[in-house]
């Protein structure tokens, strides 16, 4: 009980200090451009990882599978960066949607394919 009091002061704390100090919520957006970087990074450094391991897999698919999965990829990196701009009309929402949706379906399919004997 003690704990959880100790962690809504100094959720509060922070707000006060953003809210009230002059440069808070500049110094605020740097501490979140940071921790999205950060994020950004470790995604990355787990994706070298993953196609590092997994190498000899991904040369024993079909030269049409191992295309369709990183046409896949490069839709999901594309469609997610370009998400501010499709969501402004939903013509863009459902093209958003329909592209995320086709990207996992294309996934999907080359993964059941590298697990056929």
């Amino acid at each position: 009980m003690l704990r959880t009091v100790v962690y809504i002061a100094i959720i509060l704390g922070l707000a006060a200090a953003v809210a009230l100090l002059p440069g808070g919520g500049t110094a605020a957006g740097a501490v979140g451009t940071a921790l999205s970087i950060a994020f950004l990074g470790t995604l990355v450094w787990f994706a070298a990882r993953m196609y590092l391991e997994n190498r000899a897999a991904l040369f024993t698919l079909d030269d049409r599978w191992r295309a369709t999965l990183y046409v896949a990829i490069g839709v999901v990196v594309v469609t997610l960066a370009a998400t501010s701009r499709l969501w402004l009309t939903s013509v863009g929402v459902i093209a958003w949607f329909a592209l995320l949706f086709a990207a996992a379906y294309a996934l999907y399919a080359t993964w059941r394919q590298a697990r056929q004997y």
